[in-house]
Parts: structure tokens; C-alpha cells; sequence
């Protein structure tokens, strides 16, 4: 296949060919976090696969961005949970930046989030507890680190899964010292709706001191 017959499929390829929610703006409520978690159980109900997935982006010390799917573990007192490695390339990234941009999208229901703020370190407790929750083998990932560093050997990889699994076998309650909840705190959320005819609905919550404010933008 040449660039153009690739071109043309991908023109080719259906959009929002299914019957999508309404969204009325003016219904939506003062605090951004309130209408996410409506559009994210709104997601769960619809049966959408994996809701609680996230692109996350952050740049380098070069400003050049990175972008990754991770999932949301949980929203509270208006920021966004998830959880990283403080060795891997975003908890770098994060540590010399703490500023990030997060999405969602929902292709079921024509949905997407843009969510953007600063990062925060979650604490010592919640990460621990985050960490523990964590299924066996996510834990001893976790454990083995060089998270994103090249991998010369496969052989080298289960070997250290091997004795990651035997200390935590050893020492249920180990915890990875670099694990670490995070906050995304923002200060601007866009919301934005498909529409079958291509109207879209873009409905922007930006935080002026303390308060957020509200502005339908063109789609």
C-alpha cells in the first residue's frame, strides 16, 4: 500500500457513525472534577472499554514532550490520581517539570477530556497503600526498576522478576521506595462532545483565583 491508497483509507474510515449523548453546557455544573466522574461512570455504564485510561504528557529538561496511557486511579478533592516510578522517564520528567497534560477519550460516546495543571507528590501513605494494592507481578515489576532503561537480555528480565517475586514471597508487605502516587491538579479542563453533524460542543473550565470559569469555544 503507497501513501495515497493509505491516505484514502483513512478518509475512508467511518466517524461518529453511531448515535451519541446529548450535551447541553449550560446544565453543566460549577466544579469541572463533578462533570468527569458523570462522564466517566457515564463511560462505565456504556460498556467502553478500558474508561480509565489516560494519555499523559510531559517534557524533557528540552521542552520536547512525551506521552503515555496509564490509568486513572482515582479522583479526589478536584485532582486526578495516578501512579509512576520516580526512576522511570516521567517521574524524571515530573521532577524537573511538574507541570502536565492528561486526556480521556471515549470513541463510544464521542467524549473527550483535556485536563491541564501541575503535578504533586501524593504523599508517603497513599503511595504505599497504592503500591500494595497492586497485583503480585505489577509489584514485582515495580521491584525490579530500570523502568524504560534498554534491556540487552531478555534472560537478564526474568531473571530479576524471579527474585523479585522470591522477596516479595519473603516480604509481603515490600514496598518499592521509588513508587509514587501523584496529584494532577488543574487549572484548565475542556470538555468536548461530537455531534453527528460535525457541530461539536466545547465547553472550557479555566481557574481564576480560586474560582472556575466557564466558555464555550468554537469547535
Amino acid at each position: 500500500m503507497n501513501d495515497q491508497e493509505l491516505q484514502v483509507r483513512l478518509r475512508d474510515l467511518p466517524v461518529f457513525d453511531i448515535e451519541l449523548p446529548t450535551f447541553d453546557p449550560r446544565q453543566a455544573p460549577d466544579n469541572p472534577s463533578e462533570l468527569f466522574v458523570d462522564w466517566l461512570l457515564e463511560a462505565i455504564n456504556a460498556g467502553v472499554r478500558e474508561p480509565h485510561a489516560m494519555t499523559l504528557s510531559t517534557v524533557d529538561a528540552a521542552g520536547r514532550p512525551n506521552s503515555r496511557m496509564l490509568i486513572l486511579k482515582g479522583v479526589a478533592d478536584g485532582r486526578w490520581l495516578f501512579a509512576t516510578s520516580r526512576e522511570s522517564r516521567k517521574g524524571q520528567e515530573l521532577a524537573e517539570t511538574p507541570w502536565a497534560a492528561a486526556s480521556f477519550y471515549w470513541s463510544e460516546l464521542g467524549r473527550q477530556v483535556r485536563i491541564r495543571g501541575r503535578v504533586v507528590d501524593g504523599g508517603d501513605e497513599p503511595s504505599n497503600r497504592d503500591f500494595l494494592a497492586r497485583s503480585e507481578g505489577s509489584r514485582a515489576e515495580a521491584l525490579v526498576g530500570n523502568q524504560g532503561r534498554v534491556l540487552r537480555d531478555p534472560a537478564d528480565l526474568e531473571a530479576a522478576l524471579e527474585e523479585a517475586r522470591a522477596r516479595l514471597a519473603n516480604q509481603p508487605e515490600l514496598i518499592a521506595d521509588h513508587w509514587r502516587l501523584c496529584h494532577l491538579i488543574p487549572d484548565q479542563i475542556e470538555f468536548w462532545q461530537a455531534d453527528e453533524d460535525r457541530r461539536r460542543t466545547r465547553l472550557l473550565y479555566t481557574l481564576d483565583q480560586q474560582t472556575w470559569i466557564r466558555e464555550l469555544l468554537w469547535p
